[in-house]
Formats: C-alpha cells, sequence, structure tokens
C-alpha cells in the first residue's frame, strides 16, 4: 500500500497499525480509517494502551504480566507449589487456566532458543526460573510443537532432569473433533506417542 497518497498523519497511523501481528496494509488502512471515524473509540484505545503500557509489568516470581506484584497466580497458596508449568509466553497461562486443569504455578519465558535470531538462554528468564527450583518435584513443559519450542524444552530438561526434577511435556495430536484424514504425519505420530490406556 503507498501511504504518501494520505496526508502524513494518517499514512504514520496505517503504518504504526500495519506492524501489529497478522494486520497487513489493507487492514491497517480499513482500521485507520474506521478510528478517524470514531473519535470516542480512537481515545479509548489510546488511553486503554497507555495504561497498559504504564501499569503492567512482569511478576518478579514467575515472569507473567500483571498489575500486582507478585502477581494472582503466584500468590495463590491454595496452588500446588511442586508443579512448576513453564510456557513461551504470558497469553499460554490464559490458554491453560482456561482449561482448569493445572493446579500448579507458572514460568513464563518469554519467547524460545532461536540461534537463528540471536535468542539464547540469556535473553529469555531461564536464570529466573533456576533460581526458584526449590521444593519443585515436577516441571511440565509446555512449549508449541515447533523446532524451536522442542528444542527450548530439551534444553531445559537437560538442565532439570541431573537435579532430580522430574520434567514431563505437555501431550501433542489431533485436536478434538479433528480429522485423521486431514492430519499431517509428524502430528499422527505425536497423537500416537501420547497414547494412553482405556
Amino acid at each position: 500500500m503507498d501511504f504518501l497518497k494520505y496526508p502524513q498523519p494518517l499514512a504514520e497511523l496505517i503504518s504504526s497499525l500495519s506492524r501489529l501481528p497478522g494486520i497487513g496494509p489493507k487492514t491497517a488502512g480499513r482500521l485507520a480509517f474506521y478510528l478517524l471515524q470514531q473519535p470516542q473509540v480512537s481515545e479509548d484505545l489510546a488511553k486503554a494502551i497507555v495504561v497498559a503500557n504504564r501499569d503492567i509489568r512482569k511478576c518478579s516470581i514467575c515472569s507473567n504480566f500483571t498489575d500486582h506484584d507478585p502477581c494472582a497466580i503466584c500468590k495463590n497458596m491454595q496452588r500446588d507449589l511442586t508443579a512448576l508449568c513453564v510456557v513461551e509466553h504470558p497469553r499460554d497461562v490464559v490458554s491453560l487456566e482456561k482449561t482448569g486443569e493445572f493446579k500448579g504455578i507458572y514460568h513464563v519465558l518469554h519467547g524460545v532458543l532461536s540461534p537463528m535470531d540471536g535468542i539464547g538462554p540469556e535473553q529469555l528468564t531461564i536464570n529466573q526460573l533456576l533460581r526458584r527450583l526449590e521444593g519443585i518435584k515436577e516441571v511440565v513443559m509446555a512449549m508449541n510443537p515447533t523446532v524451536e519450542g522442542e528444542a527450548t524444552a530439551l534444553y531445559l530438561a537437560r538442565l532439570l532432569k541431573p537435579m532430580g526434577i522430574k520434567v514431563s511435556r505437555i501431550a501433542h495430536g489431533l485436536p478434538v473433533g479433528g480429522d485423521l484424514e486431514y492430519a499431517d504425519e509428524i502430528t499422527i505420530a505425536r497423537a500416537l506417542e501420547g497414547r494412553r490406556d482405556l
């Protein structure tokens, strides 16, 4: 999209919106025009962004996003403090919490190892993770099933197993309602590996 045809402030708005994940130039243009036609929505959005940037920070214990430190999960003494689930991003904590199945605590890495992108252990919260393992009996790896996610899980497992901590991985496989005919070989293989008794 050629931003030069637009007045400079509008072109900059479109350019800024198109930097958001999943927003291309056309969608950014539509959003920009909508925001200009809805000044109250624009104002509310701008205020919400400013407040979130000001008030949201990383929990000093688990690195999840929070507006109170420590976060509600880390403060909750009803949680299983012997089980720790390691995730890539704060949104992953939300996804796992929605299931109501995991009763332990979390640690957010804020990414995965990716040497090609210059992301090593120092760029993630691995050191903080290693400092909070006292009393932990099991660490559950809940990384996405990508090459980088698998590499990160294996790297952490190599660090944790010599400490006598059980390291497990969430199962991967077919989604509920999925059809074998349309699943790729890797997904089917993972589903077979993760099978269990009925």
